[in-house]
């Protein structure tokens, strides 16, 4: 179920353990249960609690492929049932930050929106900007 987006608008999906983090970095893949407009193009920013800085954005991808339980094969599609995944992105040139940007200091510090609330946020282009420059420029500190 590939397809182009034109718009850059994105979404903030939360990642609950270090298993599920080294997964979404090193294999390029993250399963939902979160049914968002996820498109080919999509640009997704990860975000983890991290000790005493709490909600931070550890790093960020986009979206190459969004696959359905019914695309899957029955291996994959087992995985899912079982953690009450909806579906599978598969992500195109993911990159972990060396240096995470904590919530709190971020262009999102006023958003309400923490924890569960903030999991399949969606965020505008200008805000996905914004954050993206914010987390870069934490990398040559």
């Amino acid at each position: 179920m590939e397809t182009q987006t034109s718009s850059t608008d994105g979404y903030v999906l939360r990642i609950g353990n270090e298993d599920l983090e080294t997964q979404v970095f090193n294999i390029g893949k993250y399963y939902s249960g979160a049914i968002r407009d996820f498109k080919r193009g999509t640009p997704i920013l990860f975000a983890r609690k991290v000790g005493p800085l709490g909600d931070s954005i550890i790093g960020y991808g986009v979206v190459d492929k969004v696959e359905n339980l019914w695309e899957m094969t029955p291996e994959e599609e087992d995985y899912c049932r079982a953690h009450g995944w909806k579906l599978a992105l598969t992500l195109g040139g993911t990159t972990h930050l060396n240096h995470v940007l904590p919530l709190s200091q971020s262009a999102l510090k006023e958003d309400r929106r923490r924890g569960a609330f903030l999991h399949g946020a969606k965020l505008s282009e200008t805000l996905i900007d914004t954050l993206l420059m914010e987390a870069e420029s934490r990398q040559v500190q």
